[in-house]
């Protein structure tokens, strides 16, 4: 009895060596044994699985970045106005102290009320009153301004650290999803031409198995026919992208992964919603899968790692995983774990 896949560096290795043997039987003429076909595919699959888990984060990460990235900016400009009135501030706090140095401490003001004239001393009282008190106010919004300086550069280089923690973030996405992506290609590569047929025509019959399963439970005669105006723009931009290939992290025009289809699709029906599948799931209003209508979004995998938008009839167009093409397909291909409403 063959012993299970473990770990998931040894899995990937242990696949591609029954890949490779499955290669070697087809060649010599031998019966290809099913279950090792089938568990190539699931390894394909958990591979590519992890790959699109990964390319999630990858995608958060890179909402962040660009998120503090404005930010950063804004601050930066913040930060420069605050230094320029600061400097104009600290010129006339000089300017000030120099007028009363050259008058022996005394205000040019308090001297016209102190002359010999008493016409104009009650007059010249308020005139310095009012000197005295712009000087005060004059000192106040230096150091305020001192203080907003001091706090905007702080929030300035919290920002900044943020910001590098998230590129670090990004880089190690990065890394995993290629990784992933590299290990199944290896594995795919290992198959001979007629294994990939075979894997390819395994992995359509599960597809139309599990569409015909949930369709037996009657679901397409309560799910909705009709889409909102702003949900028939939202299919009609994704039917415009089927062919394109999937590239992870990609938003279009040329390429896309799930989430960045779906979001495109929206954002051309002007509804703005999040980036990442794992995001939309978590802020878009859930409904029943049997009130679903044409343009809501299927997320799928109880990691929420993977979404498409429900184009009617029981199908949907999305953008599968590396090495596909956005496609129409099958609504119950993947396990459905619930179904967001962009436009509730």
């Amino acid at each position: 009895m063959r012993r299970p896949l473990r770990t998931h560096g040894y899995r990937a290795a242990a696949a591609v060596a029954l890949a490779c043997a499955l290669t070697a039987a087809t060649q010599q003429g031998a019966q290809a044994d099913p279950q090792t076909l089938t568990e190539v595919q699931k390894e394909l699959e958990s591979l590519y699985h992890q790959a699109e888990v990964a390319t999630d984060r990858y995608n958060a990460a890179d909402g962040k970045v660009k998120a503090q990235k404005k930010r950063v900016s804004s601050l930066d400009s913040q930060v420069r106005a605050t230094e320029a009135k600061l400097t104009r501030l600290n010129s006339l706090a000089g300017a000030a102290a120099r007028a009363q140095y050259r008058n022996g401490g005394v205000p040019a003001e308090l001297q016209f009320a102190l002359a010999s004239d008493p016409g104009r001393a009650l007059d010249n009282a308020g005139l310095a009153l009012r000197a005295q008190q712009n000087t005060q106010n004059l000192l106040t919004d230096l150091k305020t301004t001192k203080a907003a300086l001091r706090a905007r550069t702080d929030e300035a280089a919290a920002q900044l650290k943020r910001l590098q923690a998230s590129r670090r973030a990004m880089a190690t996405q990065r890394r995993t999803v290629e990784r992933h992506i590299a290990e199944a290609k290896l594995l795919e590569s290992s198959l001979a031409a007629k294994e990939r047929r075979r894997l390819a025509d395994l992995e359509k019959k599960q597809s139309e198995q599990a569409q015909a399963k949930w369709e037996s439970t009657g679901i397409l005669k309560k799910v909705g026919t009709d889409a909102t105006t702003a949900g028939q723009k939202a299919i009609a931009f994704a039917a415009k992208q089927i062919g394109k290939p999937y590239v992870w992290g990609a938003e279009g025009p040329d390429s896309f992964d799930c989430s960045g289809l779906t979001s495109q699709a929206w954002l051309a029906a002007g509804v703005t919603i999040p980036r990442t599948s794992e995001m939309q799931w978590a802020q878009l209003k859930h409904v029943p899968v049997e009130d679903m209508r044409p343009g809501d979004l299927i997320i799928y995998f109880s990691d929420a790692s993977h979404v498409a938008i429900y184009v009617g009839g029981g199908n949907i167009i999305s953008a599968p995983r590396p090495g596909r093409y956005v496609y129409e397909s099958p609504a119950a291909s993947m396990r459905i774990l619930g179904v967001v409403r962009p436009d509730a």
